[in-house]
């Protein structure tokens, strides 16, 4: 049972586990796409930096596009150095928010630390306001919400504009003179705004001069109003500041003036920064499609921006994603591997989120390195942390000082894709590799296995359990004539079985050819003994006589017992089969031993039973002598122990003695020709050689009757027991 449960290692197996070792290919090449990934990131990153420096190179010595932006200022204060965003569309002019993309965001909170003039405490301001300015287009665009607890509008019959509620807003034009204008309207609705120059001057107030190229909407609201207007580009420079005049009362002055700047004066007036157009067509000029560019002053704000992040991957990828859907054995076998990869292999997301940048301002240590004098750039993660950007900074230089940035983005999604593309096309590739050289191994090892089992099934059945040569199969067996190890050894073994059985049918033969030729010598032997012993002898030369006739006497019998065997295997090949009562031999059998053996006790229960066999009752009956005169002989308390089962449709016969144990290797080579075990036989008076043929013959009347005999050690007391099988008649 042991041997059954035992894992066996075949060659199989073993090829298959030195196949495992292929598995090992799948890792080198991860490894090799990996270090192909980091030398594709290292490129990357130079050409990005090669693209910051070739665009800020464009934009070196180039003053002219930075004074307009006011950047050549010491320093900038929010809220009064103002930053136009850029917008995505064009603003419908109706005061309401909903055009501006995330007001609250980049709109500027102005109040009781912006109020010009007279200064209330916190406690007494009744209004403040937000403000964000933008561009799209050829306008700037501004939106002003405005809390204010009583909102005065400009009586229908006044003339003055400055006794109400208003916006008064002042810039310089492109030529750098001073222009001032008032925002103020007697209804909510449609601007009337108007150019002034001097507050003070009651003519200028009580006959305004309307001006048209302001253009906005004045609106209501719940909190206080809200005031969205729009100016050409083409006719407002870098200088700007505007402020919203409170009135309590109606026909009264202001009681405060929030605002970003003191509007008064040109040198009071702060500054404006709108996205360049000039620089926003030199990086469009740069075609260079696949990456963020964006261009900062010395401030940190924005004066240029071009490309999505999103696709700026920094390959085409469309060309790296079709490049492989040309129907050939990869697609299609890709086509299945599919959800496997998407689940193993980290994807480049298109929907991440990158929010790090304030579109006014951009901080980074790339930029503070570039605005420093030292290019720089580094890695970072967008803020969803799905994707990968890369970012170079560069400087711009203007009379030997730097003056601004150039700062080039792009993702590593590009790369990821290449990576991802030569991951499948590796994996696909090695795994049908794989496949086909487990298969080859496992055909191979099978092909080997089968042969080797073929030849073993030969050689087992070649030899049968006892030894013997099965000379019919032995002569038939198929002989390789495969030109290979194996098939060398297939002709060994045919050899060697051919040559073994040649041998063993001359030692089956020698018996009865060694009987033939020595019976003739011991009757001349014997017969001049005869013809010896009726002479007139001297005394002392009888007992030699005697002595030598009792040695033929034990040579004849040892040449009958030799061909005993022989002569039983053909008495059996040609005996034939009759029915008759087990039983019915056994018990004559056991009183025939009860008088031969009158010194043992033989303990044995007679049946009356009829049990019937197929055979020969003579032959059971020989084969019953052979066992119980082994048992005799080894007895050492003079007992013996015949019982029978009847089992199924068998009949066992056990035939037990109590004495020396038989050892563990000759349990099964007992029943073996020529095996004897005898020392000191218990009879001493037994004269008979003994040459281990007697169980070697109960064997074989065994096995024609189609049973089988076995012998086993038994304890307490010891001994062993011959277990005799045979067949019931099936009716």
């Amino acid at each position: 049972m042991k041997n059954k449960l035992h894992f066996r290692f075949g060659l199989r197996t073993k090829l298959l586990l030195l196949s495992s070792f292929l598995f090992a290919i799948p890792w080198f090449g991860y490894q090799y796409v990996w270090e192909m990934e980091k030398y594709l990131r290292f490129g990357q990153e130079q050409t990005i930096i090669g693209t910051a420096r070739a665009l800020a190179t464009s934009l070196h010595e180039r003053p002219n596009l930075f004074n307009n932006q006011a950047s050549f200022l010491p320093d900038v204060e929010k809220g009064k150095d103002l930053y136009g965003y850029q917008l995505s569309q064009a603003i419908n002019l109706d005061g309401l928010p909903n055009d501006w993309p995330n007001f609250q965001e980049k709109a500027h909170y102005y109040g009781v630390n912006n109020q010009l003039g007279q200064q209330l405490s916190v406690n007494k301001l009744t209004n403040h306001f937000s403000a964000a300015v933008g561009k799209y287009d050829k306008y700037l665009y501004f939106f002003i919400q405005v809390v204010d607890d009583t909102v005065i509008y400009r009586d229908e019959n006044a003339r003055a504009i400055n006794k109400n509620d208003h916006l008064e807003l002042s810039f310089n034009d492109v030529d750098g003179n001073f222009q001032r204008f008032i925002v103020s309207n007697k209804n909510q609705g449609w601007l009337a705004a108007y150019r002034i120059n001097d507050l003070e001057s009651n003519e200028r107030l009580q006959f305004p001069r309307p001006v048209s190229f302001i253009q906005g909407q004045w609106r209501d609201t719940e909190q206080g109003y809200n005031i969205e207007l729009r100016i050409p580009l083409t006719k407002i420079s870098d200088r700007l500041a505007f402020a919203i005049h409170d009135v309590d009362a109606p026909l009264s002055a202001a009681t405060t003036i929030i605002g970003s700047a003191d509007p008064s004066s040109a040198a009071t007036l702060g500054t404006i920064l709108v996205p360049s157009p000039e620089i926003e067509r030199i990086v469009k000029g740069m075609s260079y499609t696949q990456s963020r560019i964006w261009v900062v002053d010395q401030h940190h704000r924005v004066l240029a921006k071009s490309g999505d992040i999103k696709k700026a991957s920094g390959l085409w990828q469309k060309n790296i994603n079709n490049s492989d859907n040309d129907g050939s054995w990869y697609a299609w076998i890709q086509k299945y591997l599919q959800p496997l990869f998407q689940h193993l292999l980290n994807k480049p997301q298109d929907d991440f989120i990158d929010r790090l940048y304030d579109t006014q301002n951009l901080t980074g240590e790339h930029i503070e390195a570039a605005l420093a004098g030292t290019p720089k750039s580094q890695w970072r993660l967008t803020t969803d942390k799905k994707a990968v950007i890369i970012s170079a900074a560069y400087p711009i230089y203007i009379s030997d000082k730097v003056n601004g940035a150039v700062i080039v983005e792009e993702t590593t999604n590009g790369i990821l894709s290449v990576r991802n593309k030569a991951l499948e096309k590796l994996f696909t590739s090695i795994l049908a590799i794989m496949l086909l050289g487990a298969f080859a191994f496992f055909f191979f090892a099978s092909r080997i296995s089968n042969r080797i089992r073929q030849l073993r099934n030969q050689a087992e059945i070649a030899i049968d359990e006892h030894g013997r040569i099965n000379n019919d199969i032995a002569e038939s067996m198929q002989v390789s004539t495969a030109n290979d190890e194996i098939g060398d050894l297939s002709r060994s073994f045919s050899t060697a079985v051919n040559r073994l059985s040649q041998y063993n049918h001359y030692l089956e033969n020698m018996s009865s050819r060694l009987s033939h030729e020595l019976r003739t010598p011991i009757a001349i032997v014997r017969t001049s003994l005869e013809n010896l012993s009726l002479q007139a002898l001297p005394e002392n030369s009888s007992a030699y006589i005697d002595r030598a006739q009792s040695g033929i006497s034990r040579l004849n019998n040892i040449l009958t017992n030799m061909s005993e065997a022989t002569r039983l295997e053909q008495m059996l090949n040609q005996t034939d089969k009759v029915s008759f009562n087990v039983f019915d031999v056994l018990n004559g059998c056991v009183q025939g031993y009860q008088q031969i053996y009158p010194n043992f006790a033989i303990e044995y229960l007679a049946s009356d039973k009829k049990v019937m066999l197929a055979g020969s009752p003579e032959h059971i009956a020989q084969l019953l002598d052979k066992v119980v005169t082994n048992a005799v002989e080894f007895s050492e308390d003079n007992k013996l122990f015949i019982t029978t089962a009847l089992k199924n449709k068998d009949i066992t016969i056990h035939v037990s003695n109590n004495g020396t144990l038989l050892p563990e290797t000759m349990e099964e080579r007992l029943f073996d020709s020529m095996v004897s075990m005898r020392k000191t036989p218990q009879i001493k008076e037994d004269k008979t050689p003994h040459l281990g043929l007697g169980l070697y013959i109960a064997r074989l009347i065994c096995e024609f009757h189609q049973g089988h005999i076995m012998a086993s050690n038994h304890h307490n007391p010891q001994g062993v027991t011959v277990s005799i099988t045979l067949p019931l008649q099936v009716k």
